[in-house]
Order: structure tokens, then sequence, then C-alpha cells
């Protein structure tokens, strides 16, 4: 009989799980707020609860299972299954999560980076369409990005995969890592607008985007590639920018790791076709001339999915 995996994606606002085949096809989902008080103290714990919930809900037992994975921000463990430094969970001392969870779920348990197990879901239901080698950037509130290289995920000595902290533009913005002009700086969601604003103080032609910027009105991402859909003429200078930024670090990825493809997603992404032509030909201009005819730019396919399948994955090394 084929055993079944739980996906479980850790988010500082909603805790996301689900049941899946071992073919990565979701059966049950559900999902609930993180409760981030007395420094995240609560977080395993009613992870542990819900799981034994909803398999007692559902008639389940732990030995149909072959194991639970889960995304975590932080600094992951993977040998110890501990997570460091989750600012946004409120984790500032070690958390001993796989320790916890196996002991009150009797069922094994891996754990990796979140952006990681994000691109592990695109690599093997998404866009990556279970190709060995697959590159995977979210445009969010920062850059994160993860890597597939031979069906593993790359991780160095622990920091591999850090997308967003390439260096695009010496001596750019400051970045909240220390260093200047990283790619999180310009392509975030928060980076969009901070071009925008830069932008707009040398900008002297007719644009709506100015003249909100220059109310005072608040500007997201999402309204600036909207206008820039409209041929405002600042939007699709701000685009531009930011595409150029995307192009030049998608071709150095390209250079690096010649893989079958650079999937890219998050919010930012949701602006689609017209975002990823843009990317696309600043990409094929920094793109060694073998990785322009081998390596695909791709949107990627799985959305707020990605998580809890990429999650689900780790439990397959228990096979």
């Amino acid at each position: 009989m084929e055993k079944k995996l739980i996906g479980i994606d850790l988010g500082g606002t909603t805790i996301k799980f689900a049941i899946l085949t071992e073919k990565g096809e979701i059966q049950q989902k559900w999902s609930f707020e993180t409760n981030i008080l007395d420094d995240g103290a609560h977080i395993v714990p009613d992870i542990v609860e819900s799981i034994n919930h909803h398999l007692s809900l559902y008639g389940m037992v732990p030995k149909q299972f072959l194991g639970i994975g889960m995304g975590s921000p932080g600094t992951v463990d993977l040998e110890a299954g501990t997570v460091t430094g989750a600012y946004n969970l409120n984790w500032k001392t070690q958390q001993e999560v796989k320790k916890v969870v196996e002991e009150e779920t009797k069922i094994s348990f891996a754990i990796d980076n979140d952006a990681n197990v994000a691109a592990l879901g695109e690599q093997w239901k998404g866009a990556g369409e279970n190709d060995k080698e697959v590159a995977f950037i979210t445009l969010g509130t920062g850059v994160g990005g993860g890597l597939v290289s031979n069906g593993e995920l790359l991780h160095g000595l622990g920091a591999a995969g850090e997308i967003g902290h390439m260096v695009v533009q010496p001596n750019g913005y400051l970045c909240t890592c220390g260093n200047h002009g990283c790619l999180e700086t310009y392509a975030s969601a928060t980076g969009v607008v901070r071009v925008a604003r830069d932008l707009a103080e040398e900008f002297a032609g007719d644009s709506k985007l100015k003249r909100a910027l220059d109310d005072g009105q608040e500007i997201t991402s999402k309204i600036v590639f909207d206008l820039a859909k409209k041929d405002d003429l600042l939007g699709k200078m701000v685009v531009d920018r930011v595409c150029y930024y995307l192009g030049l670090a998608c071709g150095n990825i390209g250079n690096l790791l010649n893989p079958s493809s650079v999937v890219i997603g998050g919010g930012v992404s949701a602006a689609g076709v017209f975002l990823l032509s843009r990317v696309e030909k600043y990409f094929l201009e920094f793109a060694f001339p073998t990785v322009r005819k081998s390596t695909q730019l791709k949107l990627a396919q799985l959305g707020n999915e990605a998580g809890v399948i990429g999650a689900a994955s780790l439990a397959l090394r228990f096979k």
C-alpha cells in the first residue's frame, strides 16, 4: 500500500499543511494562524496538535506515512532538525523542531529552509517539470531562492541559494544584510517601489505614477507594473530597470549552473509574461551563448502550494 506524505509550510502569519501521495498529489489541506507570542513557544506544540488532530479526524495512523517535511524561515540545521534566528516567528533561540515533532507524532521528520522547499516544489510538480537541474527565484517582500542540481538541493556550507544577495549594482542601495546593491534591494516588492521613488526624482515628463508619488500616495509594486502595462512612461522605466537587474542575475545563475530552467515565482511574478519577456531580453544579453540556447526562463506554476508540496518531497528521503 502506497504511503502518504505530510508537507508543512511554516510562515510568520500562517502555517499550511497538506497530506499528499508519494507522487505529490494533494489529498487534504488545512491551515491556521501562526501564534508567535511568548517567543514563538506555541508554534511547534500547535503543529503537533494539529497533525494528531487531523490524522484522528481522517481515521489515519502514523504507520501510513513515509514522513513529514517542513519548510521554515531562519537558519536550519538539516541533520539536527533545529531552527535558529527565525525572527518573524519570534524564534530568537534554537528550536528543537525535529525532536519534538517525531516524539509527539511518531512519524519521521525532515526540515529545510522555506525558500529551498518552495524551489523543490516547483522543481518536482511545477514549472521545473521534475528536471534534475532547476534554479528558483521568489520575488516577495524580499528575494529568496533555491538551487536544485542533480535532483538535490544545493546547501553549500549552509547559505547556498541566497540569490537575493547577489550583488547586481556595486555601491548600490544598502541592503538589510549590510551589503550594497543586492538584487533584493531592486527586485523585491519593496525594491520596485524604491526604484520608482528614485527614478521619479529625476523624471520630468507626464506620468500618473510620478503624480501619485509626488502626492504622497501609497505605491505598491503591483501599481507600478499595472501602470507600466498601460504605457505609463515612468512605470515602464521602473519595470525596465528592475528587469535589467533580474535579467543580469538570471544570466549569472545560468552561466554558473546551466540549469534547464530558471523559475521565477513570488508576488511580484504575478505580473506574468509582461515581467518574464523583459527579464528574458536582458538574460539573453548576459548569458553565455550555450546557456542562451539551453536554459529557459519560466514563471512558477504552484503559487501558494509550492511550499507544502516541496516540504512533502523532503519526506521521500525516508523511502
